[in-house]
C-alpha cells in the first residue's frame, strides 16, 4: 500500500454516489484528487437508496443533469471494466387532471429539445404498457423510455474504479475531522494525517452540514438542510408477476405522482416507494441527536405512515396486494429547503465547494460530478447551473425554516409547481417595515430570497386560498386586479414596496478601474446611473447590476435579491487591497413610483428634488420631509423613479405616497410591465446560458475600451463571427396559459429556439414571450410556433425593441 497522500489538488470529502463522481470526474479533468470516506464506499445514504434513474425534471438545469447521468451509466461499465445492474425498463407517470398533463406535455417538450423521446400516453394505451393497472380514474400518463434502476452500490464502485484508473486517491475508513488554512491553500485534516490541497468539496451527504461548521472561521455559514426518513419496502416474490415476466421482461417503473407513490418491480415482487404528507424529519432535537456514525444504519419501521399510499397503490396495482412484505427500508436522506441538491461554490469560502444534500443522488451522480468539476477546474460550467447554486439561499435559512421547508417538499415531492402559486410554509423570514400596512391593502405575497413581497392586491371577496393558485392557466383570482394595477400605472401612478435589492456600496481608490476591469461596458458619471454586465471568460451573463455613481470612485451596485450571495462572492473574490465592497442590503429599502402622473405626485408631497433631471440621472432628495435618494428609472417602462431610504423611513415615505394618491400594486403587474418592455429578469433572461451578445446587449460591451474583462477575447470572436443565436420579443396567439420558461420555439417540424419568460402584457393586449432563436430567424415578422404545454401556438418575431412605447417617450417625459 503507497504512503498516505499529504497533497492534492483537490480533496473531496464523502464516498457516495455524488463524491465518486466528483472523484471520476474531477481526474479524467486531469487534475490529482483525494476521496476521503469515514467508512466504507456507499456507507451513507446510497446503500440504502432504491436506485430509480428518472430523467424526468421540470427544472431545465436538472434535467440536463440526469440526462447526462443517463448517458453516463449506459456506457461506464464497459469503459471502466465493472459490471453493473442496471435495468433500463421506462417508466409511466400516471396523471388524474388535466394539470398534471399539461405539466407532463411541458416536461416532454423540454425533454424533446434535450434530445430525449418522452411520450405522452393516453388512458387506452396503458394496459398495453403495465397490464396490471387499474386506469378508469385516469387522464393519461407519461411515458419516459429511458428511466429504471441501477444498484447504487455498484455505480459507486463503478465510479470509485473510473477515478482511480484516472489517477484518484481514495482513503476509505479515513473520515476528515476538520479544515485549516495555510498561505492560500486548504489543510484537511485526517487521523491519518494533513493533506494540502488547492481545493476542497464537501461531499458528505447526510453529513454535510456537520462538515460545513468547520469552514465558518472562513465565511462559511451553516449547510441548509434537514435529514428526512424515506421508506420503501419490498413485497415478497408474487407469482402472477413471475409468470408474466418469464415471458415479458420486467415491468416499466410505475409513478402514482398524484398520490405520491412510486411502484418498481423488484425481481419478482414490487417495490412501493411513498413520498406521504405525515412524514418525519430526524435529528432536530436535543433527545434525537445525530450520531457520530450512522454507516449502514436504518431507522425502525414506521409503516403507519404509509397505510394511505400502501391502500391507494393496492386499488391502481391490485396485483400489490398479492405479495406480503418481506423487507422494509427506513434510512435518512437530507433535503435542502427547496429539494433541488447544493451543487457548487461554497457561499463567502474561497476555493470551497459544496455537492452534496442530494435528495435523488443516485439519477443525479453522474451529472453532478460533471458540473462540479467543470466549477473546480474550469471556474464555470456548461450548462447554468443556478436551480442548484448553494448561494440561491442566504441568511434566512435558520434550523426551523430547514426542517419546516424539508417536510413541505418530502410531503410534496410530485407537487406541480405552478407559476402563480406560493409554498406556504417557513414564511416571513425577512419582511419590508410596511409588510403589515401591505398585507392590510390586501397584498397577496410572495416570497424572494426570504423577503416578503406582494405579489398582487385582492379586494374584499376575492378568493386568495392556496387552492386557487393551482393552475397553469393566466386566468385566476388575481387577473382581473393585475389588470387593474397595470392600467393604474399606465393612467396615473402606482407605487411598488419593494424590499429586498442586494445592495453593495463599492468605494475606494481606484475602484472605477478595478470595476471596469469586471464589467462589459463603461461606468456612470458621478450623478448617473448605468446597467453594467459581468461576462464569465466565454462572454457570457454572470450578473446584471445597477450602477450608481456618488463619486468618481464610489459607487452603489444594485442587483436582484436573490443574486445577494452570488454577487457578493463575485465581487470579492479578486477585489484588490484599498478598496471595499461592503454589503448595505438590509440597510435601505426602495419604493417604486412610476406612472404618467409620477411627476405631480412628487411635486404635491412638497418634493425638495430636481425633477426635470433626465431618465438615469441619481439624487439626494427629501421627499416628504424624509432624506433619500431619488433615481430616475422604472423597470415598469412608465415615467417614474425609485426612491431609495434608510429602512426606518419606509413607512412615512409608503405613507406619504398612498396619502397623495398612488395605488400599489404587485410583482406579477411588474411582470407584465417589464416584459412589454422587452427587460431581462435575472437567470431567466439572463444567465450563463447566453453570451452578452445573443443576449442582445450590445450597446453594453465596449471591445474598444482600454481595460482588459472576463471574456473579452471571447466576445470579440463572436462580434466578427457573429451569434449564432438572438435575443427576440415574440407576440404570441396564445390561448388560456402564456409561455412559461424554456418552452420550445419551433419552425416547421425543427427545433429553433427557446423562450426566457412570457407574460399577458395588458398595457399591449398580447400574450408576449421573451426568447432565444437561431441567429437567422431574429428578423421581424418572422413566424415561428411555441410549444406551450403541448399546443403548437403561433409567434411572430417583433421588431428589436419595446412593444409598449417602442421610443421611451412616456419613460424619457
Amino acid at each position: 500500500m503507497s504512503e498516505f497522500p499529504t497533497q492534492a489538488r483537490v480533496v473531496i470529502i464523502g464516498g457516495g454516489a455524488v463524491g465518486a463522481s466528483c472523484a471520476y470526474h474531477i481526474a479524467k479533468a486531469g487534475w490529482d484528487c483525494v476521496l476521503l470516506e469515514k467508512n466504507e464506499l456507499t456507507a451513507g445514504s446510497t446503500w440504502h437508496a432504491a436506485g430509480n434513474c428518472p430523467s424526468f425534471s421540470t427544472s431545465w438545469a436538472v434535467m440536463n443533469m440526469q440526462r447526462y447521468s443517463l448517458d453516463l451509466y449506459r456506457r461506464l461499465a464497459e469503459e471502466v471494466d465493472y459490471p453493473m445492474n442496471y435495468h433500463v425498463t421506462g417508466s409511466i407517470r400516471l396523471g388524474h387532471s388535466r394539470e398534471r398533463m399539461m405539466e407532463f406535455e411541458r416536461a416532454r417538450a423540454m425533454g424533446q429539445y434535450q434530445g430525449m423521446a418522452l411520450e405522452m400516453l393516453a388512458v387506452s394505451d396503458l394496459k398495453h404498457r403495465y397490464p396490471f393497472l387499474e386506469t378508469h380514474d385516469l387522464a393519461g400518463a407519461l411515458y419516459d423510455p429511458d428511466d429504471g434502476d441501477i444498484d447504487p452500490a455498484q455505480l459507486t464502485q463503478a465510479l470509485a474504479k473510473g477515478a482511480r484508473l484516472a489517477g484518484a486517491r481514495i482513503e476509505r475508513f479515513c473520515p476528515a475531522t476538520g479544515v485549516s488554512r495555510d498561505n492560500g491553500d486548504w489543510i484537511v485534516h485526517t487521523h491519518k494525517g494533513d493533506i494540502r490541497c488547492e481545493k476542497v468539496v464537501n461531499a458528505a451527504g447526510y453529513y454535510a452540514q456537520r462538515v460545513g461548521e468547520w469552514f465558518k472561521p472562513f465565511g462559511g455559514r451553516t449547510v441548509p438542510m434537514a435529514v428526512m426518513s424515506h421508506q420503501f419496502f419490498l413485497t415478497e416474490e408474487i407469482p402472477a408477476l413471475k409468470e408474466w415476466s418469464q415471458d415479458n421482461g420486467k415491468l416499466p417503473l410505475l409513478r402514482d405522482v398524484d398520490s405520491s407513490y412510486y411502484l418498481r418491480q423488484e425481481k419478482f415482487g414490487l417495490n412501493l416507494g411513498p413520498y406521504e404528507r405525515n412524514c418525519k424529519a430526524h435529528w432536530i432535537t436535543p433527545d434525537d441527536p445525530m450520531p457520530e456514525d450512522f454507516s449502514f444504519q436504518l431507522y425502525p419501521d414506521d409503516l403507519e405512515r404509509l397505510e394511505w399510499h400502501i391502500e391507494d397503490a393496492m386499488a391502481r396495482v391490485p396485483l400489490l396486494g398479492e405479495g406480503g412484505v418481506g423487507r422494509n427500508i427506513n434510512g435518512p436522506i437530507p433535503y435542502a429547503p427547496d429539494g433541488l441538491p447544493l451543487l457548487g461554490p461554497m457561499p463567502g469560502v474561497p476555493d470551497a465547494y459544496e455537492a452534496c444534500v442530494f435528495t435523488f443522488g443516485i439519477t443525479q451522480a453522474g451529472g453532478a460530478g460533471k458540473v462540479l468539476a467543470e466549477w473546480v477546474t474550469e471556474g464555470q460550467t456548461e450548462w447554468d447551473m443556478w436551480a442548484t447554486d448553494p448561494r440561491r439561499f442566504t441568511d434566512y435559512t435558520d434550523p426551523q425554516y430547514c426542517v419546516d421547508k424539508a417536510m413541505e417538499v418530502y410531503g410534496h415531492e410530485y407537487a406541480m409547481h405552478f407559476p402563480h402559486h406560493s409554498w406556504p410554509a417557513a414564511r416571513d423570514r425577512k419582511t419590508s417595515p410596511v409588510h403589515d400596512r401591505v398585507k392590510a391593502l390586501g397584498g397577496v405575497m410572495g416570497v424572494s430570497n426570504g423577503w416578503e413581497r406582494a405579489n398582487w392586491f385582492a379586494q374584499p371577496g376575492d378568493d386568495t386560498s392556496e387552492a386557487a393558485t393551482q393552475t397553469w392557466d393566466r386566468a385566476g383570482p388575481w387577473e382581473a386586479r393585475v389588470r387593474e394595477e397595470c392600467e393604474a400605472v399606465r393612467d396615473g401612478v402606482g407605487v411598488l414596496d419593494l424590499p429586498g435589492f442586494s445592495r453593495f456600496d463599492v468605494q475606494g481608490p481606484g475602484a472605477a478601474g478595478w470595476l471596469l476591469s469586471r464589467i462589459a461596458g463603461t461606468l456612470p458619471a458621478p450623478g448617473r446611473m448605468n446597467l453594467a454586465y459581468f461576462p464569465d471568460a466565454r462572454g457570457r451573463i454572470l450578473t446584471e447590476m445597477s450602477v450608481m455613481a456618488h463619486g468618481p470612485d464610489h459607487f452603489m451596485l444594485i442587483t436582484a435579491a436573490a443574486a445577494q450571495w452570488h454577487d457578493r462572492d463575485l465581487l470579492l473574490a479578486d477585489k484588490p487591497a484599498g478598496i471595499t465592497v461592503s454589503d448595505r442590503t438590509r440597510d435601505f429599502s426602495t419604493l417604486i413610483v412610476t406612472g404618467p402622473k409620477a411627476r405631480d405626485l412628487f411635486g404635491a408631497l412638497g418634493t425638495e428634488a430636481d425633477l426635470t433631471l433626465p431618465w438615469l440621472s441619481v439624487q439626494q432628495a427629501v421627499v416628504g420631509d424624509i432624506a433619500c435618494g431619488l433615481a430616475r428609472v422604472s423597470f415598469a417602462g412608465e415615467l417614474g423613479w425609485e426612491i431609495h431610504a434608510a429602512t426606518a423611513e419606509i413607512p412615512a415615505l409608503y405613507e406619504a405616497v398612498l396619502g397623495a394618491g398612488a395605488r400599489p400594486f404587485g410583482m406579477f403587474a411588474l411582470d407584465s410591465l417589464r416584459i412589454e418592455k422587452g427587460y431581462r429578469a435575472w437567470k431567466g433572461d439572463l444567465s450563463t446560458d447566453y453570451s452578452l451578445f445573443e443576449a442582445g446587449l450590445d450597446r453594453f460591451v465596449r471591445l474598444d475600451k482600454p481595460q482588459d474583462f472576463p471574456g473579452k477575447d471571447a466576445l470579440t470572436a463572436e462580434a466578427v463571427a457573429g451569434p449564432k443565436k438572438r435575443f427576440v420579443t415574440l407576440v404570441v396567439e396564445t390561448g388560456e396559459a402564456d409561455a412559461p420558461y424554456m418552452s420550445t420555439l419551433w419552425q416547421g417540424d425543427e427545433i429553433v429556439g427557446e423562450t426566457t419568460s412570457g407574460a399577458w402584457g395588458y398595457r399591449v393586449g398580447a400574450s408576449i414571450a421573451l426568447g432565444m432563436v437561431r441567429a437567422d430567424l431574429a428578423v421581424p415578422g418572422t413566424e415561428l410556433a411555441i410549444d406551450i404545454f403541448g399546443q403548437r401556438r403561433r409567434a411572430t418575431v417583433q421588431p428589436d425593441g419595446p412593444l409598449w412605447d417602442p421610443q421611451n417617450e412616456r419613460l424619457k417625459a
